[in-house]
């Protein structure tokens, strides 16, 4: 079942559930199936550096050590920025209500990397005429963009999200990252290539008459 998000438009508040749009729903998929001499299933594992150890699905997992070698549990770690502050963790947003008050210009959304795309239903059918899901779908009808800070599970960074409409006036929801794109400079203007041609005159060439 999908899991749902609360907004408070206003004073007035609604579960929408998240649909995630596939691609291959849209396009279709296909996988590939990789079978042995004996037409059996392959499974995928990995060469360890040894060059003779395999390393099964599952078989790796992530840890940590101190400057001494020693096991350390990820409950006692406590992360920092660059600076050495201490870094305070966001909340997952399904604990909490959103609050969807801060617009931004389209210009400012296609600065961003969409990577997950849902479309918002209401959690209770019976709220699809519901007075605050109309006012909304209204908002967005204009062209309208709300912005807020979304996080699956919680975390040391939240991703950006964004509320829009599509051309059918459904509720969607985009999540990305801000593009960090630098400007190096404008292009150098292109100069017509010089005449690299000779005068005929000029040919040093040997004349085998002259011997």
């Amino acid at each position: 079942m999908p899991r749902a998000l609360k907004f408070q438009l206003g004073e007035d508040e609604i579960a929408l559930e998240m649909n995630k749009v596939d691609r291959s729903r849209l396009y279709g998929s296909k996988e590939q199936l990789v079978l042995d001499e004996d037409e059996n299933p392959c499974d995928l594992a990995t060469l360890a550096d040894d060059g003779r150890t395999l390393i099964g699905k599952g078989g790796t997992a992530l840890g940590w050590l101190d400057a001494d070698g020693r096991w350390c549990d990820k409950s006692e770690l406590t992360p920092i920025n660059v600076d050495g502050d201490e870094v305070e963790p966001v909340k997952s947003s399904f604990g909490e209500t959103i609050r969807l008050f801060e617009t931004i210009e389209v210009e400012e959304y296609l600065n961003h990397n969409v990577r997950l795309l849902y479309e918002l239903r209401p959690s209770d059918p019976s709220q699809e005429d519901s007075v605050v899901l109309q006012q909304l779908k209204s908002e967005l009808a204009k062209g309208t963009i709300f912005q807020f800070e979304y996080s699956f599970r919680g975390g040391l960074q939240a991703d950006a999200a964004f509320l829009l409409a599509n051309e059918d006036n459904c509720v969607m929801m985009a999540v990305g990252t801000r593009a960090n794109v630098a400007m190096i400079g404008l292009a150098a203007p292109v100069t017509p290539e010089a005449d690299v041609s000779t005068d005929s005159s000029d040919n040093d060439s040997f004349d085998f008459e002259m011997i």
